[in-house]
């Protein structure tokens, strides 16, 4: 499904005493830190801002566009800044920091089990009590029937947008769609997703985002491969060394296989778009590009959401030429691009296939990225 996220930063911050969502928290504003939560699993971040925030730059955010009077027109706004192609939206509260993605992932993937709907809750601990204007009590009501609901909250994108098109106003957008005749269904919450309402909010938020990891490591596999080209000019290059005498490559690029694949796991990992989307071979911008400088870029897209590589491993899959002799300095100058620890090794096909004929050259890769601490950020 083509996932887009939208957060509504366009709030005033009444009751905290100015926009909380540009506070400073453990080392970065509230704001970044629900952007960040967003990203991996979401092909277009929009940020809603207000208005007067206009031309401000959020590079964690693919469009930013101005709110409205109320938080309904907020998200209306956002949403006419999501494409038509977008299966899933969802939305989410600036104000809630600690959000982990994986609670993004969570509400995304009910949408997909068929709902219009999903939110995520945690059970009503205290005794709930309905009272009228003069504070007397009216009824108990029966708490094990109740939820306290958070976000971020996913919709199938055709139900969000006929629930706004009513122009109805509602403190979140499942009473919206809930309203329209749509199904929503409950995931479990996050104890941690604490909102940012009152000052001392961010003591105990920050707590939460300094005493422990908000979200696990996080694993992606990478894949290239290229045919050997009969071009003499071309050079052949494997993790941005240069192999003087033997046939080159060919592709848009340099071609070299092991940094496309260090590049990809990366990407994979983070949940960012592939390489090709990033660097489209039809671009002539990056024709014969290093592609150990485009995985240095990607290294600096992991970080901008939110991410700290960790290591890569790439198998490069070929007979001839020998690795070993530079195995060395094509580590050195993976390791540099990427800014953590790269380790190459050469797998032989024991003449098999086409790889084995020497047609062409594979590599495979596998990056670990971990949450980027709050320094670092």
């Amino acid at each position: 499904m083509r996932v887009w996220s939208i957060v509504v930063a366009a709030g005033q911050g009444t009751r905290f005493g100015g926009p909380k969502q540009y506070q400073a928290l453990a080392g970065r504003r509230v704001l970044d830190w629900a952007l960040a939560a967003a990203r991996p699993v979401s092909a277009g971040v929009v940020v809603v801002v207000d208005p007067q925030r206009l031309g401000a730059p959020e590079p964690l955010a693919d469009a930013v566009v101005g709110g409205g009077a109320t938080r309904s027109a907020s998200v209306r706004a956002g949403l006419a800044a999501v494409p038509a192609s977008a299966e899933v939206v969802v939305v989410h509260d600036a104000a809630r920091p600690c959000a982990s993605s994986a609670l993004f992932d969570s509400v995304v993937a009910a949408v997909g089990r068929g709902a219009d709907g999903a939110v995520p809750a945690l059970p009503v601990v205290d005794t709930v009590k309905r009272v009228d204007a003069a504070g007397a009590v009216v009824e108990t009501l029966d708490r094990s029937t109740l939820v306290g609901v958070q976000t971020p909250q996913a919709f199938a994108a055709d139900a969000l947008r006929q629930a706004h098109a009513t122009g109805a106003e509602a403190t979140d957008d499942a009473g919206l769609v809930e309203a329209a005749g749509g199904t929503v269904v409950v995931v479990p919450g996050e104890v941690a997703n604490v909102k940012v309402t009152e000052p001392h909010d961010l003591l105990v938020a920050e707590a939460h985002l300094g005493g422990g990891s908000r979200r696990g490591s996080r694993v992606g596999l990478g894949f290239d491969v290229h045919a050997v080209t009969h071009d003499r000019a071309r050079r052949l290059v494997l993790g941005g060394v240069v192999f003087e005498g033997e046939r080159g490559l060919d592709g848009h690029s340099d071609a070299d296989v092991v940094a496309h694949a260090a590049a990809e796991a990366l990407l994979g990992a983070a949940g960012l778009d592939d390489l090709g989307s990033q660097f489209p071979d039809d671009d002539p911008a990056w024709l014969g590009a290093d592609s150990v400088a485009l995985l240095a870029e990607v290294a600096g897209l992991v970080r901008e959401a939110g991410w700290e590589p960790a290591n890569v491993d790439c198998s490069v899959v070929l007979d001839a030429p020998r690795l070993a002799p530079r195995r060395h300095a094509m580590q050195e100058r993976l390791s540099e691009a990427v800014r953590a620890a790269v380790t190459v090794r050469g797998r032989r096909t024991e003449g098999l296939g086409a790889l084995g004929r020497g047609e062409g050259l594979a590599c495979w890769a596998v990056a670990l990225i971990e949450p980027a601490p709050p320094t670092r950020r």
